[in-house]
């Protein structure tokens, strides 16, 4: 069988606010969108923000940060480090620039407004 990764749905409490924030700070497109849901196009892949069922939502704080082990990678084509200082000027939580001995890219990991890691990618 041969496949390709299409999309990735998280399951979010606030659709509209990740909406934004996305096209926003990554440029990414709306596919489609409705009051639970909202598909955006990240080039090869869609990532796809799902509303957390209101039976659930009921019983998670407001200001809780979510704890997953999901971390969206976007390779970019601008200096890393301009990046990490625009995102850092918007109050964006974003972690030190690393890399790894024989690897082609410097990584820097954020967070967007729910808790969700994501990573820039640059290559070298």
């Amino acid at each position: 069988m041969k496949t390709v990764f299409d999309t990735i749905i998280l399951y979010v409490r606030n659709i509209k606010l990740l909406r934004d924030f996305y096209v926003e700070n990554f440029n990414l497109k709306v596919i489609e969108q409705d009051d639970i849901w909202v598909l955006l196009n990240a080039g090869n892949t869609n990532i796809g923000f799902h509303k957390i069922g209101e039976k659930y939502l009921k019983q998670i704080d407001e200001n809780h940060q979510f704890d997953n082990n999901t971390k969206m990678v976007f390779e970019i084509d601008e200096n890393i480090e301009a990046a990490r200082k625009n995102f850092l000027e918007k109050n964006i939580p974003m972690r030190e620039i690393k890399t790894f001995e024989n690897y082609d890219f410097w990584l820097c990991d954020g967070t967007d407004l729910e808790g969700n890691v994501f990573q820039l990618k640059k290559r070298k």
